[in-house]
């Protein structure tokens, strides 16, 4: 039997990212994501749903949404669902919390943070370690980094 585990969310910040640094030296990243959904209901009105998720993110990942999101950015998250069960120390009561682990995140700012400046677009954070911590660019055509060749005709409706 195949199994899937895979979340895709694209909501807003809820609290500026809580970088932590394990004993090993490893970057753990938390923070929540709102996520909207309008619909009608039987009268016809339009109503708005609110979905709050913990989002858990791990290394150079987590290190990058602290750097570059905060309170109220918006974030396309890819990730998969994870269960966590413990025991309150205060009141002994066993608990537990269904959260996502990011796997992938595209930052879908402006572009610019508020306060300092840096940009906050820095394109695809996800996968590995070395891939998409520079921001994203779009491919330059051959002809147009050559610096000449064949010329576009501005007719094109394309």
């Amino acid at each position: 039997m195949a199994y899937l585990n895979k979340v895709l969310l694209i909501g807003n910040l809820t609290r500026d990212p809580e970088l932590r640094v394990t004993p090993k030296g490893t970057a753990i990243c938390q923070f929540g994501l709102a996520v909207n959904r309008q619909y009608k209901d039987e009268s016809g009105a339009t109503r708005d749903e609110t979905a709050f998720v913990d989002i858990e993110a791990w290394g150079k990942q987590g290190e990058l949404v602290s750097k570059y999101l905060k309170k109220g950015s918006p974030a396309f998250i890819e990730g998969r669902l994870k269960f966590d069960s413990w025991e309150d120390k205060q009141s002994g009561q066993k608990r537990s919390k269904l959260k996502v682990v990011l796997e992938n995140v595209q930052f879908l700012g402006s572009g610019r943070r508020e306060e300092g400046g840096e940009p906050a677009d820095a394109g695809n954070a996800g996968g590995d370690a070395g891939r998409g911590s520079a921001p994203a660019q779009a491919p330059v055509p051959a002809a147009a980094a050559a610096g000449g060749g064949n010329k576009v005709d501005d007719d094109v409706p394309f």
